[in-house]
């Protein structure tokens, strides 16, 4: 199923956050994660707008990929916004190293080609 134009614009701003995060942890060791704030700020922040939008994609679009984890970063997002006082840093570097990257590929495969440029 190819997403409505509002789904793949939400999709483009998961798929955008979810490479910052790559981006902002390239080189990065867990324990300089554990002491960096602004890092870890940064990559709660893009957890958070990867949760909103998937929060708001259709539910004929998540029913048509199972594969990506949509409650799973809706979930996180609340998480993040409601219980930001139990957020565990060893959680945030799982889903900045391990979980966000194996994601890339998934969201790119449901995005429409970009339109040609003249």
């Amino acid at each position: 199923m190819q997403p409505t134009e509002r789904d793949a614009a939400y999709v483009w701003d998961i798929l955008d956050s979810a490479q910052h995060i790559q981006e902002f942890m390239k080189g990065v060791r867990f324990e300089e994660f554990l002491q960096d704030r602004k890092l870890q700020l940064a990559i709660e922040r893009c957890v958070e707008i990867m949760g909103e939008a998937s929060r708001r994609i259709s539910d004929e679009l998540k029913n048509a990929h199972p594969e990506i984890p949509w409650s799973g970063m809706i979930a996180q997002r609340n998480v993040l916004a409601h219980e930001y006082d139990d957020v565990k840093q060893e959680r945030m570097w799982l889903i900045a190293t391990v979980h966000t990257p194996a994601l890339i590929p998934d969201l790119e495969a449901i995005l429409p080609p970009p339109p040609p440029t003249e």
